[in-house]
């Protein structure tokens, strides 16, 4: 009987609240919206059984602000080992970059320079969240910058930069720009819809000139150097990124960028994504400040693809009829990779009964919207890190 009466004393059953079951409804959410949806499956997944597992009482899997050696226990819980290891310690989110990098064809974007500047538009929805947050809402200056960088739709920058301005609010913040990079087929669309005309819609971009394979090598070289130069702080994000796309490039490192772009970043992107689970215990978690931080997240990403239709259009005022943009492209300046510029290209294709075809001229804001986030993020941690 004591054996069994320890064994119930120890049960999680025991410990239960009405806050670990939301959080189990809020995990199987994640996971069902990653499966039947097919929504960011390679990250909701981790997430959300993360989720789950920090929220099944004295198992020890939850991941705290504290390092493992304040946590308590008898040991260190296994899932804030790896959180000590490779989010507190800014690991994690660049090798993920080196990896996306390998994957990165910036072929369209040295294509079309001037797109360049869509990318860059599209950051501005970063900032005004950011500002909003901060002399609206009262989040502090690292949470507001935290909260406004979730409008780049670029998951490994928003937590790169979470986990040094505000690592209190890394689950929701992780959560919010995860979910709005799986919804970009539902949030984008309307936007389009809304700032552009039939006629713009309908604007077919030629073909692009082709790029050379010197050019290919020396842009990660040279972007490196300026972007660091410039801003320091987005060094282990952007240079990760343009190593990864050096790999890839060269033509002499196919073993290395096949690793990065393979095994290197599907390990990586296990470890974060089901850690970043585990932040989110139900106390942490189901608080009015969540609910504002989605708020201000999806804001922040509709506020960016607006920036980049309308810079688009703008450009369009200046530019030669023969080299006008479509500017619904500009809405691909967020950085969800290859997402934005697929729905650019299925909302133009359904809008012109599939005359026009805009991926390959999309891919070129998509691209750059990777660096701009990573730039933005740079500049976050200049002023406030």
């Amino acid at each position: 009987m004591d054996i069994l009466s320890t064994l119930v004393g120890e049960s999680g059953f025991r410990g239960l609240a009405w806050s670990n079951l939301v959080m189990f409804v809020v995990g199987g959410v994640l996971i069902y919206l990653a499966i039947r949806k097919s929504y960011e499956p390679l990250l909701l997944i981790p997430i959300g059984f993360g989720t789950i597992l920090a929220n099944l009482p004295r198992a020890m899997l939850a991941v705290y602000e504290s390092p493992a050696a304040m946590v308590g226990g008898p040991a260190p819980p296994l899932l804030q080992l790896v959180y000590d290891a490779g989010i507190r310690t800014e690991f994690l989110p660049p090798v993920i970059f080196l990896g996306v990098g390998a994957l990165t064809d910036f072929r369209p974007l040295l294509a079309r320079p001037i797109t360049f500047l869509l990318g860059a538009a599209a950051q501005l929805g970063v900032f005004v969240a950011a500002v909003g947050a901060n002399s609206l809402l009262g989040f502090t200056s690292g949470e507001a910058a935290s909260i406004g960088i979730i409008g780049g739709a670029d998951g490994p920058t928003t937590i790169y930069l979470t986990s040094i301005l505000a690592p209190h609010l890394l689950g929701p913040v992780a959560v919010a720009a995860y979910s709005y990079m799986a919804l970009v087929p539902i949030l984008q669309p309307p936007v389009l819809r809304l700032l552009t005309t039939r006629a713009e819609r309908a604007i077919d971009m030629p073909q692009a000139t082709p790029v050379s394979p010197a050019a290919l090598v020396i842009f990660p070289i040279i972007t490196t150097g300026v972007a660091t130069l410039a801003v320091p702080s987005c060094g282990p994000l952007v240079g990760m990124l343009m190593f990864g796309n050096l790999l890839r490039e060269s033509g002499v490192t196919e073993r290395l960028s096949r690793a990065a772009g393979g095994t290197v970043i599907d390990v990586a992107t296990i470890f974060l994504g089901v850690t970043i689970g585990a932040t989110m215990d139900g106390p942490a978690f189901l608080t009015p400040r969540t609910l504002s931080i989605l708020v201000l997240g999806a804001f922040a990403f509709t506020f960016s693809t607006a920036a980049g239709v309308l810079l688009a259009k703008a450009l369009n005022l200046v530019l030669p009829r023969s080299q006008r943009l479509n500017p619904c492209i500009g809405a691909a300046g967020v950085s969800a990779v290859p997402m934005a510029a697929r729905v650019v290209q299925d909302f133009v294709s359904e809008e012109t009964n599939g005359k026009v075809n805009l991926l390959m001229a999309a891919m070129g804001p998509n691209v750059a919207g990777v660096i701009g986030t990573a730039i933005a993020a740079g500049v976050f941690l200049a002023l406030l890190g």
